[in-house]
């Protein structure tokens, strides 16, 4: 996927964050475990959490930096990904973890990588500043991920 504006990264990120939700719905269905299942439930509710923010901040956001153009911003279609994506229905909780790290890290990426080709200190301050709020939020969740395992 090539993108052009930053509007458009932000909404795809913000779509991407949806589809992970929808992507942890369907393995929660395949789950044999009710530890993994209440663990897919959280990330769920994660990432519809992630995805409204980052809507709200696309809402608040001033229009000259959401107006920012770019010429190489090529990102994967991530979407593809996540409905192509499947695990077998004995998943550990090890294993959900180190999917969502994988497709959580991909998409951080792709704001520090849009980040250090901004050509404005403004647009590349404020993705800097998101990068650092998405990767706070992974830590947390993987903070209570591995307090799941002491229940």
């Amino acid at each position: 996927m090539r993108i052009q504006q930053l509007s458009e990264l932000l909404d795809y990120v913000a779509t991407c964050r949806i589809e992970m939700a929808q992507l942890y719905s369907r393995l929660h269905t395949q789950a044999d475990s009710s530890r993994v299942k209440l663990m897919l439930e959280y990330f769920q509710q994660h990432e519809r959490h992630t995805a409204e923010k980052l809507e709200n901040y696309i809402d608040e956001a001033p229009k000259k930096v959401l107006d920012t153009w770019y010429k190489d911003v090529v990102f994967e279609d991530f979407i593809a990904i996540c409905q192509k994506t499947s695990m077998p229905a004995n998943m550990s909780e090890d294993d959900v973890l180190e999917l969502h790290l994988n497709l959580d890290n991909r998409l951080i990426g792709l704001l520090e990588k849009t980040a250090s080709s901004s050509a404005t200190t403004e647009t590349k301050g404020a993705l800097e500043d998101l990068v650092r709020v998405e990767k706070i939020q992974q830590q947390r969740l993987v903070h209570s991920s591995i307090r799941m395992d002491d229940i």
